[in-house]
C-alpha cells in the first residue's frame, strides 16, 4: 500500500473506530430499526447512510464543506423536513401504527419499502451539519499531500465506510436483541414505543442538533 502513510493509517483506524461506534443519530436509527424491522431489512438504511457518509468525507477531504459550513442555509429546509419525517414515523411507531410498527398481532406488518429505508438512512447522514464540521476538522490531518491524493482518499473513504458499516451492524444486532426481550410477555406495545421514542429523538436530534 505505497499510496498510504501507513504510521497515520495506524493512528487513523482506531480513531474512526471510537467516532463511528459512539452513539449519534446514525447508530440510534439503526438500533430503532434493529428492533422494529430487524437486522435484514435495516441494511437498506444502512446502505444510504453509507451512500450519505461517504458523500461527506469525500467532499470533506477536498474543501467542499468548509464551502457548505459557510452557508448554513443549505442545510435548514433538508434537515428540517427530514427531521420531521423521522419523528412523524417515530410518532406512529409509538401508537403501534404505520409501516415502521412491529404488530400487535400475528398480522404481517405492511413495512416500509427498500427505498424508503435506505432514503432515510442518507438524510440522517448528510443532513447533519456537525457530521460535516466533524470531517472537515478530522479528515484532513489523516491525509498525505506527499502521496498520490486519489488512492489515498478512495482508501480512506473505504475505510471508514467499513468501520461505520460494522458499528451499524452492532447496533442493530443490539435492537434485535432488545426486541426478543421486550416482545416476550406481550411487550409488543412497549417495544414499539421504546423504538418510537429513538426515531422522534432522531428526528429532533437531525432538525436541532
Amino acid at each position: 500500500m505505497t499510496f498510504l502513510n501507513l504510521s497515520l493509517l495506524s493512528a487513523f483506524i482506531p480513531t474512526f473506530f471510537v467516532v463511528s461506534i459512539t452513539p449519534g443519530m446514525c447508530m440510534t436509527l439503526s438500533l430503532s430499526l434493529g428492533i422494529t424491522v430487524g437486522v435484514r431489512r435495516a441494511m437498506w438504511m444502512m446502505a444510504g447512510e453509507l451512500v450519505g457518509v461517504g458523500i461527506v468525507a469525500a467532499t470533506s477531504a477536498v474543501g467542499v464543506a468548509t464551502f457548505m459550513l459557510q452557508y448554513p442555509a443549505a442545510f435548514d429546509l433538508f434537515k428540517y423536513a427530514g427531521g420531521a419525517y423521522l419523528a412523524w414515523l417515530g410518532i406512529q411507531m409509538w401508537r403501534s401504527r404505520g409501516k415502521m410498527a412491529m404488530p400487535e398481532t400475528n398480522a404481517e406488518p405492511i413495512t416500509s419499502s427498500r427505498w424508503e429505508l435506505a432514503a432515510q438512512g442518507f438524510v440522517t447522514a448528510i443532513a447533519n451539519p456537525k457530521g460535516w464540521a466533524f470531517f472537515v476538522v478530522l479528515l484532513p490531518p489523516f491525509i498525505d499531500s506527499a502521496l498520490p491524493m486519489t488512492p489515498q482518499l478512495m482508501a480512506l473513504v473505504l475505510i471508514i465506510l467499513t468501520l461505520e458499516f460494522l458499528c451499524l451492524q452492532l447496533y442493530a444486532h443490539g435492537g434485535r436483541t432488545l426486541r426478543r426481550l421486550l416482545s416476550k410477555g406481550g411487550s409488543v406495545r412497549l417495544a414499539n414505543r421504546v423504538s418510537g421514542s429513538l426515531m422522534v429523538l432522531v428526528g429532533v436530534w437531525l432538525a436541532f442538533g
